[in-house]
């Protein structure tokens, strides 16, 4: 988000590129004096070419060193050369583009020979010009850190609000689990003894009316037996949000998961009907630990989510591959239990959970599970 104080933020780039233009412009009319044709036409060249310089920092900049070799210009290219360094990471292509400008500045026009007293003058005058171009580099390359710690600090944010959802998710099955134990431990053993004693009076009773009457009160109990059983079951339920009491995750939920993850993701392949629920969880654990890492550890990466399941029916499982991250990543606290956890829920159902980086870089979780038949 843009701060109240970034007022120059707010600008319109087609503000700011006009604007360029006539500044560069005006530094070239400076310089015209004397200029022939060929001068005037490259000087042109060169304050047109900055209308495209955020599509095309490179090529921009290259076209404003004829006007730089010709003429005495200097906002042109020092505008290529900001743009250039703010988009690129590349410090070894700044460098060169650096050099290349004092070569350009310093280089008499036209190319003929020189004293040996004006060449003391011109590597004299390459340094100075060396020395002014690195500060639309430097500044090119503040702004690009500006951003990405901006949008770092962004993605930090959201992480922490994610984590405190969870958290309130996690305070909120407690208290559910807490409600369920007390309603089955008291309510339930109370509804329990009224309805054995209705049905103990109900044998024992010879009035009619009397015995329809602990009838009633035995039927009733059961009625409420079954849904305070359905009620507790719903309350332990855990990871369900305040407004919604959801069962343990399932293979349908996949899908809602790699939806809601916040990455670039895709979920492809498919598992046998007759997986077991205690799979199934662990299948869904195990994405969704997967995905967590990728966030919290590989921004700007994509991840695959592939259900598999062997040909002869022997085992079925899960894999999740993410591509090399695009940004670099602040390290961020963990408990570092998550694999652990994944490893173990595999180990409980005789399967085998591996992880490990990717020959492109990337990193990749397994979950295989043997598919038993008894």
């Amino acid at each position: 988000m843009t701060r109240p104080g970034a007022w120059w933020a707010r600008i319109p780039e087609p503000v700011i590129d006009h604007l360029v233009v006539a500044v560069a412009a005006m530094d070239v009319l400076l310089s015209l004096e004397d200029a022939g044709p060929v001068e005037q036409a490259m000087a042109a060249l060169a304050c047109a070419a900055l209308v495209v310089r955020r599509r095309f920092p490179l090529p921009v900049f290259l076209l404003t060193l004829p006007a730089s070799l010709m003429l005495d210009v200097v906002f042109a290219p020092f505008a290529a050369l900001f743009t250039l360094a703010e988009r690129s990471r590349d410090r070894r292509l700044l460098a060169g583009c650096a050099v290349l400008f004092a070569v350009a500045s310093a280089a008499p026009w036209p190319l003929n020979g020189l004293s040996s007293h004006d060449r003391t003058w011109t590597l004299i005058y390459f340094f100075y010009t060396l020395a002014t171009a690195a500060a639309p580099v430097l500044l090119g390359q503040l702004v690009q850190a500006r951003r990405d710690l901006a949008h770092r600090l962004t993605e930090i944010e959201e992480a922490r609000e994610h984590e405190r959802l969870l958290h309130s998710q996690a305070v909120l099955a407690r208290e559910r689990a807490q409600l369920a134990r007390e309603m089955h431990d008291v309510v339930s053993h109370q509804v329990s003894l009224i309805a054995v004693q209705a049905g103990a009076l109900q044998v024992a009773a010879t009035d009619p009316d009397f015995k329809e009457g602990a009838r009633t009160i035995r039927t009733l109990s059961v009625d409420t037996l079954d849904e305070l059983r359905h009620m507790v079951t719903l309350l332990r339920a855990s990871g369900g949000r305040a407004t919604e009491l959801t069962p343990q995750p399932t293979l349908a939920d996949l899908h809602k998961l790699v939806d809601t993850s916040g990455l670039d993701a895709e979920l492809a392949g498919e598992l046998p009907p007759s997986v077991s629920t205690p799979a199934q969880r662990a299948v869904y654990r195990t994405v969704q630990e997967a995905l967590t890492n990728v966030r919290k550890h590989a921004p700007g990466a994509t991840a695959t989510v592939r259900l598999w399941h062997a040909d002869d029916g022997t085992a079925f499982g899960v894999t999740v591959t993410n591509t090399p991250p695009t940004r670099s990543s602040l390290p961020l606290p963990g408990s570092r239990q998550g694999l652990i956890g994944l490893r173990e829920r595999a180990e409980l159902l005789d399967g085998t959970f591996d992880s490990g980086p990717t020959a492109d870089g990337g990193y990749e979780v397994s979950l295989r599970i043997p598919n038993r038949t008894d």
